[in-house]
């Protein structure tokens, strides 16, 4: 008997695996935290398949996410982020990974971690949707407005409400896998 998996990541053995493993499962290291953030960023306006296939490229190419040496990056460095093929060569959104790292310190410094403050505004545990349809989710949601505007005040850049409640998905701040998803009850 095969297992009932969410809709958006049939037929592709990446997206599944990725579905299987991490969407939906809290996260509360904040290197990790880091990860997905930047990785959603790199996602506004393209398919999250493109980012997940080039995932291993960016780690590559942002020192494994390591937002403590890319603060630090200089224009040497972002002149050869633009030169590489693996990632999305975007200079607006390479350049806001840095300032989101020094946002992202900042935030550590003010709340002990980043997962303190992003946990906090679902009281430190997941919201359980009943999403029938993964059509039915919705883009964003009052709350994901809430954060994104907070985190925007806060110096983050790319990081409107339909990333934010991405970045919520993936990390299992929201659990919307579909109620017969086999995932559902497990996350």
């Amino acid at each position: 008997m095969t297992k009932h998996r969410c809709g958006w990541c049939l037929g592709d053995p990446i997206y599944e695996a990725y579905h299987d493993t991490e969407w939906g499962v809290p996260v509360k290291d904040d290197a990790t935290l880091f990860e997905f953030l930047i990785l959603e960023t790199f996602q506004a306006g393209l398919s999250w398949i493109t980012i997940l296939r080039k995932r291993e490229n960016f780690r590559k190419a942002f020192d494994n996410f390591d937002y403590k040496r890319i603060v630090n990056y200089n224009q040497k460095k972002i002149d050869s982020l633009l030169e590489d093929a693996g990632i999305i060569r975007n200079k607006l959104k390479i350049k806001a990974t840095i300032s989101n790292a020094q946002a992202f310190i900042d935030i550590q410094k003010e709340f002990g971690s980043f997962s303190n403050y992003i946990w906090a505004f679902t009281n430190d545990k997941p919201i359980k949707n009943k999403v029938k349809n993964y059509k039915e989710a919705p883009p964003t949601t009052a709350l994901s407005d809430t954060i994104s505007k907070d985190l925007k005040k806060r110096g983050f850049k790319f990081v409107g409400s339909t990333v934010i409640y991405a970045h919520m998905q993936a990390t299992g701040m929201v659990n919307d896998h579909e109620v017969n998803c086999f995932r559902y009850n497990e996350v």
